[in-house]
């Protein structure tokens, strides 16, 4: 300091001259003076601060020169200069405060022209912000260094100098509330920044984009405010004028520019003016300013712009608020100039037809203001309705309208922009103008309404718009009665007369009329002098309508029917003639029920018109006469029974002709409910407790009742080796012989005898078709020797049922074990039998006496040295495999693998032959049942994997031995095993070479069977195969069966190989059509080339007369297998047979068993007859063809030449069966030949215990059947009875290709009105129902024959609906609904008999049990669980998904909950579907999930829709899971399932996951608060916006925020609904809604909080690390990039509308932020 101190002192020199030149003195010192006395040092400091504090003005005024040339010549940085500057500001006199401030001045000019460092976005550091805050005196001289620095820097660039200036300008308007100071400055700075602009006009745009932003946050709350405000727009608006005209003048590229600053300019001041008519003189100054400014442009030659739009959209709002006149005259006039200035410049009528202007906007208002009382307002509203009806008129006429809004950029929305997005969004509906009347519901409102739609009922109108305005008027008065004056005196009849000319508008009167009388009768009757003119008049729209209105005022009787009819009758007569006019006749009939009694005779003319129309076929007008022709059928339903058969002569016959001959499905739903109506009528006054004579059986019956008498007389019973098959079938002891025996060894020696007896008698022959025959047999044996033991047992032991059977049977099956260990071949084969058929008649419960057989006969299996017990064994242990209890898995793998190791290493071909048999009935017990574990457990899963390989194991193992034994070289064969992969045979027990070339091979006449049952048990593989999901695998084999067959005209190959084909394909063939039969993989046109094909094998093969064991082997099949099959395909009941062709095989059959043949063929001839009859001989498979229980015949087949169902209930083969069954009967009473004898009785004693053994299908206790005797009871129906003569009608449909067939729509009705009667007659309705599930197909292939893209009808389901209705009564219909409601068989049906089926899931309850209730809804859950990765659409799917929830609704709503035992596979279907449940385009979906989910258990609800904690959401992991769970909970709530409370928890997981994911359960949450209280609601959206200050996902939070304020501000009737819409009306709503009294309590948290997350959003968008002071816990997501600037602006417009809730400093740094 002392080297500074002479010159110091120097300053103390009174002259100015001095005093300079000493601070010149000190300053030369500092730049040249070492560092420890430079200006940085302290002695230089204190030197630099005494000359600036100095009392002299020189010294002052030099020391600010020397330190800005200090900065020039780079001695002192220019923050340090600043620093100095600025400290001596603050502590200085007040006369030195401009040469301070012009200093500082300097210094920023100086660093902004050569520092590209020197910016200042914060008003904290900014120099001139600092000099404007220091003190009052500086505002003056700042002024003009704003200016200057403005001119001088701006060839650095205008839009940085823009920069630099907005936190100053920011500050300077921010602060005038916060202090003392008023607008003045801030009005002479922006006047002077608006005039110096017009000094660098093309320069200016971005200083005037600068000025017009800072509006925005000038303080509007007082009259002198908005004065102020005024005043600074002019200045604004002036200069704006100027430079405009000089950029026009100039022709400036940048001309486009200017103008849409000028847009921007005035949406400013219209945003920021919404309220200025509450402070000031109104929206006259503003109105004027903005007109000036518009003017100027057009006369200036500038176009209309587009974004002058917006304007037009704000003049909406102002229009709509004004309520002084000068005011709407002067915005009336703005708009009119808009207006023509847009249609001057060709901008708008051209786009109009497609899409909606803005114009469109102010008609309504307009129409309004044309009745002010203000001719000034009148005239200028009339002269803008003018210019707006082209539009509307361009509307009108345009046949597409289209959208914009989607199209465009997102931008954030004012509150006139959501009005324009709902006009575009009603018209897109065309609702706008039907949302006129619902205005009227206010009453203040109803003259708006009124004013504007009458002066669209001017008779110069058009008349489209006058036909429009009377719709309108109509509608408004259904919601406000008040102005029904208005509407009476536009519908009075002379109007009718005046508007003669136009039909629109007489039909919009006839409308309204109708309308008038539905809504109101009391009102109708007022006009019903209008009602008359409209039935008088001519045009039959208008006459229909007329009508219409009568029958309304009929109906609610304050016109009597009769009355009015006998005045209009006259005016009926073109009914007949034109459907319309019919349709509103027979409305008006409908009435003429009610006193019908009373006016017997005018009733009997109604009802015979109502028939006329309802049974007439007009070509013409198609659609018109179905609905008149529907509508007569809904009238007659509306009048008594009686009344109609006494009024319609011959009624019942033509109503019967009239059912079965409609086809149209329109008229049809009529017809059924008329003919509903008469069923419940019959059915109520039907004839009660009726005996009716028993009907007598027939012949056959006879012969078969006394047939065991005859056979087995005196004598013969103690012999039954005589007779050893029909023994084991027919012998039996009766109740006297039991009761006769002195103890249970005496019964048990009985038995063992015949035991013995029979099967040293009955030789199998090496013959595996004898043996199958023999089984049967046994079986019958066992269960009446079981039967014996156990009546025995309850005489004599007291114990349970379960411990009788298993000692009944262990004691059984020890002896055959005894017997059959020391019997000779012949006989130890019938034991191995005896065993196996002990087995099949054992409950499931007795396991252990299956096991004990199975470890027996596998014993016997395996040895390879005793032929006759392995192949034996082995048929026995497959048909104990396939009785196998469903848990006992390890016995059934180890028969299986038994008979897989045997048939692949023995050389014996029978045994390899009876391994392959034995493994087709073991695949009856494969993949019958597995239940889903709920727990989770995988023990069933495993079980199911091993049986579908055991499957495989199966299917390949037989294709291959077929291959080896026969070396068949079938495409088919070798396709087949492509199906089951080579690694699933068993190792180490196969080692063939598949299908590689090998030798041949020479079959023995002894491996005939081997290969037969090889090819069986192919066969028999089927079942389990299309429960494996196989069903390619299926018609393949059933395709290789069929070319196994010998060919025609090849004289019977001599191949031997060919042959053993044919043998076992003829057997097998019938099974394996059977189960194709019912489960539809075969058509008509198959069964009946199969029915051919064994025609022709067995008529070749008789004729050739063959002796050799092959052709004999082979006719002896065939004939087996074609009876089978016949009874097959009639005993199922859908299909047809001619009846020669079975008559045909007939002959053949009596061929084979009359004609001098082997022994085996007499058999096979035989055993074909009564196979035909349905005995089911040799069939031992569970599934097999059904035998109807119902004998009964009917004369309308006997002269049908097609046969359906049972031969021996067709009255046409009567007489040749009767005789063919007379000559078997008559040979197995006596022959000569002791063996045909013996077969003779084996074959009818199958018959007879089929017979026998069947099940009543009727279960109903109304309708008593009884088989014994074979006789049956007719039903109380009389033969005209509705429901007789359409249940006849259905049984004997004819085939579909016979000529005429019913069409599938009237069967489809038939069938609905059947489902709906109270009781049906004992029919065969299994196979009547199965006949009618192919009738729709196979009239659709014969219709449309080359069509192979044809989707399923109705039919089927209502073939299903009809069983669900009846099978509590008829077991044959609920085993039709078991065997279609099996997973197999439910997945192979087509997709909408599906979704049927699943819908109508409830009506099972009713008629499954439990267990088949698990049962059914583990296999629903299966099949959605493997529907994920089928071939069906997304749609059709989320079909199926649908149906499904509908149906488990309908089941859980039917029951409580808690009760139902099968809940627990409920809930895991449940679980199934909700896991598929999709986010998106599935609203119905949801809608019917939620209900069922609402049903189920609370425990087990809140368990699945646990949401995993946030951490593990993060990161978008399980988010999808996790929304659905969300969005689950929220519709719970809504519905009032669940408490608000638990989705309250869920905040942190809802706001921390994806916007993009989470949309649709923010709706769903938002629409759960709507019923909730008020706080609650304000909790949810303070803790949402706070939570978006740390969210990786703001833009959730934010959309919530928008949805929850935009449903509860006053403008939610305005708003659209979607996820961008709610973030661009953010600030409109959420401003909305806080200024509120009930939510104002939370805006200042909320504006605190918003600003939070606003600047923690923008830092993150653009990287500023200048706001320092926000806080956040998560990063944001890369994810918010897509939308960050359309979120940042929305989010910044908010904030900008709450500033006034926010402090100084925020809203300083709000207005600090750039957001483009």
């Amino acid at each position: 300091m002392d080297s500074y101190a002479p010159l110091l002192e120097r300053l103390r020199v009174p002259q100015p001259s001095m005093q300079r030149l000493a601070v010149i003195s000190i300053f030369e010192k500092l730049a040249t003076a070492p560092s420890y006395l430079n200006a940085d040092s302290n002695p230089g400091r204190d030197a630099i601060s005494k000359c600036l504090h100095s009392n002299s003005p020189a010294v002052v005024d030099q020391s600010v020169r020397e330190l800005c040339r200090f900065v020039k010549d780079s001695k002192m940085d220019v923050s340090r200069a600043l620093l100095e500057l600025q400290s001596s500001l603050e502590g200085t006199n007040s006369r030195f405060v401009d040469v301070f401030v012009k200093g500082i001045g300097f210094v920023v000019r100086f660093g902004f022209e050569n520092h590209s460092t020197f910016c200042m976005d914060s008003a904290d550091t900014h120099p001139f912000v600092n000099v404007l805050s220091c003190r009052m005196e500086v505002q003056s001289e700042l002024v003009k260094q704003v200016l200057l620095f403005t001119t001088q820097s701006k060839q650095l660039g205008v839009v940085k100098v823009c920069k630099f200036l907005r936190p100053f300008l920011s500050y300077a308007i921010l602060r005038t509330p916060f202090s003392d100071m008023s607008l003045a400055f801030v009005m002479h700075l922006i006047s002077l920044m608006a005039s110096i602009c017009c000094s660098f006009p093309v320069d200016a745009l971005p200083i005037m984009k600068l000025l017009t932003e800072c509006l925005k946050y000038l303080p509007l709350k007082s009259v002198k405010d908005f004065n102020d405000f005024n005043c600074i727009v002019g200045y604004i608006a002036d200069a704006y004028t100027v430079i405009l005209r000089h950029l026009v003048a100039a022709e400036s590229q940048v001309i486009r520019e200017a103008q849409l600053c000028g847009v921007e300019l005035l949406e400013t001041i219209f945003s920021l003016s919404t309220d200025i008519h509450k402070h000031s003189s109104g929206m006259e100054p503003i109105n004027k300013l903005s007109k000036h400014l518009l003017l100027e442009q057009k006369d200036m030659g500038l176009s209309y712009v587009p974004e002058l739009s917006s304007l037009l959209l704000s003049l909406f709002l102002i229009l709509i608020q004004s309520e002084l006149e000068h005011e709407q005259l002067s915005t009336l006039k703005l708009i009119t100039f808009l207006v023509k200035w847009k249609n001057d410049s060709g901008t708008s009528l051209g786009r109009v037809a497609c899409c909606v202007s803005e114009e469109l906007l102010f008609i309504i208002p307009v129409v309004n203001l044309v009745s002010s009382p203000c001719k000034s307002v009148k005239v200028a509203a009339t002269d803008l309705l003018v210019l707006l009806e082209k539009h509307l008129v361009n509307l009108l006429n345009s046949p597409k309208l289209e959208l914009t809004m989607p199209g465009e950029l997102l931008h954030v929305s004012r509150l006139e922009d959501i009005i324009l997005r709902l006009l575009q969004h009603l018209l897109m509906q065309l609702k706008l103008l039907g949302l006129l009347p619902s205005l009227a519901s206010h009453s203040l409102m109803t003259p708006l309404v009124v004013q504007t739609i009458l002066p669209m009922l001017s008779k110069d109108v058009k008349p489209v718009l006058y036909a429009t305005a009377i719709r309108l008027l109509c509608k408004t008065w259904e919601i406000n009665d008040r102005i029904f004056g208005n509407l009476q005196e536009v519908l009075q009849p002379k109007e009718f007369t005046e508007l003669i000319s136009d039909r629109s508008i007489r039909v919009s009167m006839a409308a309204s009329i109708r309308d008038i009388c539905r809504r109101n009768p009391d009102r109708g009757v007022d006009l019903i002098l209008a009602v008359s003119a409209c039935i008088e008049g001519q045009d039959p729209i208008v006459q229909s309508l007329g009508f219409q209105s009568l029958a309304h005022l009929c109906e609610a009787d304050v016109i009597d029917f009769y009355t009015a009819w006998d005045v209009i009758a006259k005016h009926v007569a073109s009914y007949s003639e034109d459907p319309i006019v019919a349709y509103g006749v027979c409305l008006l009939l409908r009435w003429g029920a009610m006193d019908a009694e009373a006016y017997l005779e005018a009733s009997k003319s109604v009802l015979q018109i109502l028939w006329e129309v309802g049974s007439s076929r007009q070509a013409g007008d198609g659609s018109q006469w179905v609905k008149a022709r529907a509508s007569a059928f809904e009238a007659l339903t509306h009048y008594e029974v009686t009344h109609i058969e006494n009024g319609i002569p011959d009624f019942k016959k033509r109503n019967m002709e009239l059912l079965i001959s409609e086809v149209n499905p329109g008229v049809l739903r009529d017809i059924e409910a008329f003919e509903v109506k008469i069923i419940a009528h019959e059915h109520v006054n039907r004839r009660r407790v009726v005996k009716e004579r028993r009907v007598t059986g027939n012949k056959i019956e006879k012969l078969l009742d006394v047939y065991p008498r005859v056979i087995f007389s005196a004598g013969k019973e103690g012999n039954p080796g005589h007779l050893p098959g029909a023994a084991l079938l027919c012998l039996s002891l009766t109740p006297k012989d039991v009761s006769n025996l002195q103890n249970l060894h005496e019964l048990n020696d009985r038995y063992e005898n015949a035991l013995v007896e029979i099967a040293s008698s009955l030789q199998l022959s090496r013959n595996i078709l004898i043996a199958l025959l023999s089984l049967q047999s046994w079986k019958a044996f066992m269960q009446r020797w079981m039967k014996a033991y156990m009546n025995f047992l309850d005489d004599k032991v007291t114990s349970t049922v379960l411990d009788k059977n298993s000692r009944v049977a262990n004691d059984i099956l020890k002896t055959i074990r005894r017997i059959a260990e020391a019997a000779i071949p012949r006989s130890a084969e019938n034991m191995a039998l005896a065993a196996g058929a002990l087995c099949m008649v054992l409950p499931h419960s007795a396991h252990n006496i299956k096991t004990t057989a199975s470890k027996f006969l596998l014993n016997w299996l395996f040895q390879y040295e005793h032929e006759h017990r392995q192949w034996s064994a082995a048929i026995s242990l497959g048909l104990i495999t396939s009785c196998l209890h469903i848990t006992d898995h390890k016995q059934k793998f180890q028969n299986i693998t038994g008979l897989l190791e045997v048939a692949c290493g023995s050389k014996s071909t029978l045994v390899k032959g009876a391994c392959g048999l034995g493994l087709g009935f073991s695949c009856q017990n494969l993949l019958t049942a597995f239940k889903i574990d709920v727990d989770g457990s995988l023990e069933e899963e495993t079980h199911k994997m091993q049986e579908e390989e055991s499957v495989g194991n199966i299917v390949r193992t037989l294709s291959l031995l077929i291959r080896e034994l026969t070396l068949s070289s079938s495409n088919i064969l070798q396709n087949l095993c492509q199906y089951f992969p080579p690694n699933s045979i068993i190792r180490g027990t196969y080692t063939a070479s598949e299908f590689l070339p090998c030798k041949n091979s020479n079959l023995e006449e002894e491996d005939i069977w081997g290969v037969a049952g090889l090819v069986m048990g192919l066969g028999f593989s089927v079942n389990a195969i299309y429960r494996a999901g196989n069903h390619d695998s299926v018609i393949a084999i059933k395709d290789v069966l069929t070319s196994f067959f010998v060919q025609k005209n090849s004289s019977v190959s001599s191949e031997k190989s060919e042959i053993a084909l044919s043998v076992g394909s003829c057997l097998a063939l019938p099974a394996v059509v059977s189960f194709c039969l019912k489960v539809e993989l075969i058509n008509h046109k198959e069964v009946n080339h199969l029915m051919d094909v064994y025609e022709e094998l067995i008529s070749e093969l008789v004729s050739l007369k063959k002796t050799g064991i092959f052709h004999q082997s082979l006719l002896m099949a065939s004939c087996v297998g074609a009876g089978s099959l016949v009874s097959c395909i009639l005993n199922e009941g859908a299909h047809y047979v001619e009846f020669q062709k079975v008559k045909s095989l007939f002959d053949l059959f009596r061929k084979c068993y009359s004609d001098p043949y082997s022994p085996n063929v007499h058999l096979g001839g035989m055993i074909g007859v009564v196979n035909a009859l349905g005995a089911g001989a040799g069939n031992l498979l569970h599934d097999y063809y059904p035998l109807a229980s119902s004998l009964q015949t009917s004369p309308a087949q006997k002269e049908s030449s097609y046969l359906m169902g049972p031969l021996l209930a067709n009255p046409i083969c009567k007489p040749h069966l009767t005789l063919i069954m007379q000559e078997i009967f008559l040979v197995a009473k006596s022959s000569d030949d002791s063996q045909l004898q013996q077969y003779a009785a084996w074959a009818v004693s199958f018959l007879r215990h089929s017979l026998l053994t069947r099940e009543p299908q009727n279960v109903d206790n109304s309708f008593q059947s009884s088989t014994a005797g074979f006789k049956s009871v007719s039903q109380t129906f009389s033969e005209d009875s509705t429901v007789m003569k359409i249940s006849s009608w259905l049984m004997h449909l004819p085939p579909p290709g016979t000529g005429s067939i019913p069409h599938h729509n009237t069967i489809g009705t038939v069938l609905r009105c059947l489902s709906q009667a109270p009781r049906l007659p004992s029919l065969d309705w299994g196979a009547i129902t199965r006949r009618c599930m192919r009738y729709e197909e196979a009239q659709v292939e014969q219709l449309f024959p080359s069509d192979t893209d044809r989707r399923g009808g109705t039919l089927r389901e209502e073939c299903v609906q009809f069983a669900l209705a009846h099978a509590i009564h008829f077991n044959q219909l609920l085993s039709f609904l078991d065997e279609l409601f099996d997973f197999p068989r439910f997945s192979g049906v087509e997709l909408n008999l599906q979704s049927f089926m699943l819908f109508h899931l409830s009506e099972l309850i009713k008629v499954f049990s439990g267990s088949r209730l698990e049962k059914l809804f583990d296999d629903i859950s299966s099949y959605f669980s493997s529907l994920v990765s089928s071939r069906y659409s997304p749609e059709n799917k989320s079909l199926l998904r649908l149906s499904c929830w509908k149906g488990i609704y309908q089941c859980l709503d039917e029951a409580s909950s808690e009760s139902l035992e099968y809940l627990s596979n409920i809930e895991k279907c449940m679980e199934v579907l909700f896991s598929l449940l999709p986010e998106l385009n599935s609203e119905e979906e949801w809608s019917e999930a939620v209900k069922c989910l609402g049903k189920a258990r609370r425990s087990w609800l809140m368990d699945i829709l646990q949401v995993q904690k946030v951490d593990q959401v993060k990161g978008n992991i399980h988010s999808d899971d996790a929304v659905k769970k969300i969005k689950a909970k929220a519709r719970l709530v809504t519905i009032g399932s669940i408490p608000l409370s638990d989705l309250g928890k869920l905040k942190a997981h809802i706001f921390n996951l994806e916007a993009c994911g989470i949309w649709d359960a923010l709706v769903e949450v938002v629409a759960a608060l709507q019923h909730a209280e008020g706080s609650v609601k304000r909790q949810w959206l303070i803790e949402a916006v706070e939570i978006s200050c740390t969210t990786s996902f703001p833009s959730t939070a934010m959309r919530f925020v928008g949805l929850l304020s935009g449903s509860c501000c006053r403008y939610m009737p305005l708003l659209t609904l979607n996820q961008f819409t709610v973030l661009s009306d953010l600030p409109v709503t959420l401003t909305s809604l806080l200024s509120d009294p009930n939510w104002e309590t939370i805006s200042e948290s909320v504006a605190s909080n918003l600003w939070i997350s606003t600047a923690r959003f923008y830092k993150w968008v653009r990287k500023d690390a200048s706001l320092d002071d926000v806080s956040h816990s998560l990063p944001i997501d890369r994810s918010e990039n897509d939308n960050a600037v359309f979120l940042m602006q929305a989010m910044h417009q908010a904030c900008v509308s709450l500033k006034d809730k926010l402090p100084f400093e925020r809203q300083l740094k709000l207005a600090n932020m750039v957001v483009f």
